[in-house]
């Protein structure tokens, strides 16, 4: 018994060192902190656990024309976010509008129309662009696009996209929110023109000579002065309007739904196409074409890019800090003054882990010339959630936007 416990393997001292995964899910903060803030000694640049820069965005890929039963669709993929979008447009007859008046609106495009003849202008989808940038902005445009609804976009989580959202589960508020933003941006940058969706209809000028016959059993008089009067072409009248059910469904969640559902909604738009449809006088109706060459896309105001970033601060407990102690963001300021490690670094594109560590949040939408060449637009910028970011940062966001502005349109035009 001696000699074979003199043989005996001698006992393994456990490790005390845990597995990358057990590490991330035990110590999420800490882990992503190592990530980012590696030691000076190991010449190692910052980089986030998924193996991206700061500022980097993931893989996106675009796919127009997904869906066959839809005017227009989309599936965008960013990193393993996936949305679908599909656009339906349906016609409403102003005949089921309350209150509403043919002749008041013929009224305002006519004196639109002599507004802009006595400028030397003509309202073509060219002079758009450079009216608006002269200060003429068209109140009926935006009215009718918002007070008749007629955008109507809706989001959907409810698809067992990730864990926290089952199939049939109500609308959750995050659904909601995504909703509201998406559609608060549509008319914010009135990327879709009103006059793409109206339905005109031009009544027939009809001479002396015409209304005689046509109203032989009346025996109307026409005197020389209604004559002269009836070369003046009837002003166009408002027949219906197209309405666009934007409806986007997130079938993967991880991370970020934002930026991918806003690309998915843009590249539906772009594949949108319009059905020719005017006003039957004769049964009162209005009639499309099944033509699809007749049908006509969506001439959209530019290409606004929607940017997220997220805010990771190396002290873990600084949100809670800021709203207990009063001078604690007194405080922080003047410690990130100081010289010494990095306190803070703003995440591009955050995945759904590095969304559960950070507490701010910004997002900028932004646009440029269609040849890309020019200024970068602000079309909308937002921040909540603390104060860490500042104005410096702010501009670094936006030159970093302005180079996902470029990006996304390649993508979208390839698609």
């Amino acid at each position: 018994m001696a000699t074979l416990a003199a043989t005996a393997a001698p006992s393994v001292t456990p490790s005390l060192a845990l597995p990358p995964s057990q590490f991330a899910r035990l110590q999420p903060h800490t882990y992503l902190l190592a990530h980012l803030s590696p030691p000076p000694a190991s010449n190692q640049p910052s980089i986030r656990a998924n193996g991206r820069a700061p500022s980097q965005f993931r893989v996106t890929s675009a796919n127009a024309g997904s869906l066959t039963h839809t005017n227009g669709s989309a599936v965008v993929r960013v990193g393993d976010t996936t949305a679908v979008c599909g656009v339906r447009a349906e016609i409403l007859h102003t005949d089921d509008i309350a209150s509403w008046s043919v002749s008041s609106s013929s009224a305002t495009n006519s004196n639109k129309r002599r507004r802009l003849a006595n400028l030397g202008e003509k309202p073509t989808e060219e002079d758009e662009e450079d009216k608006e940038d002269a200060g003429f902005e068209d109140e009926e445009d935006r009215a009718h696009m918002q007070d008749l609804n007629l955008l109507v976009p809706n989001l959907s989580l409810s698809t067992g996209c990730a864990p926290g959202f089952t199939p049939g589960a109500p609308p959750s508020a995050l659904a909601q929110s995504l909703s509201h933003q998406i559609l608060s941006l549509l008319h914010s940058t009135r990327l879709v023109r009103a006059d793409d969706l109206r339905i005109w209809y031009q009544p027939p000028n009809l001479g002396p000579e015409d209304l005689e016959r046509h109203n032989e059993s009346e025996q109307m008089d026409v005197d020389a002065g209604q004559g002269a009067g009836s070369e003046e072409s009837k002003p166009r009248e408002i027949k219906a309007f197209w309405v666009l059910y934007i409806d986007v469904m997130i079938i993967s969640l991880a991370g970020n739904p934002f930026d991918a559902a806003w690309a998915a909604v843009l590249a539906a738009l772009r594949d949108t196409k319009i059905p020719k449809a005017w006003w039957d006088i004769d049964n009162e109706t209005i009639l499309c074409s099944d033509d699809i060459s007749e049908a006509s896309k969506l001439s959209l105001r530019g290409l606004p890019i929607a940017s997220s970033f997220c805010v990771f601060e190396a002290d873990a407990a600084a949100g809670w800090r800021a709203v207990v102690i009063p001078d604690a963001e007194h405080q922080k300021a003047q410690d990130q003054r100081k010289k010494g490690p990095q306190q803070k670094w703003i995440l591009a594109d955050p995945d759904g882990y590095e969304e559960g560590l950070s507490q701010e949040r910004a997002c900028l939408v932004v646009d440029k010339p269609k040849n890309g060449k020019g200024k970068t637009v602000i079309m909308k910028m937002e921040k909540h959630g603390g104060w860490a970011v500042d104005t410096e940062d702010f501009r670094q966001l936006i030159d970093i936007s302005g180079q996902r502005w470029d990006e996304m349109k390649r993508i979208l035009d390839q698609c």
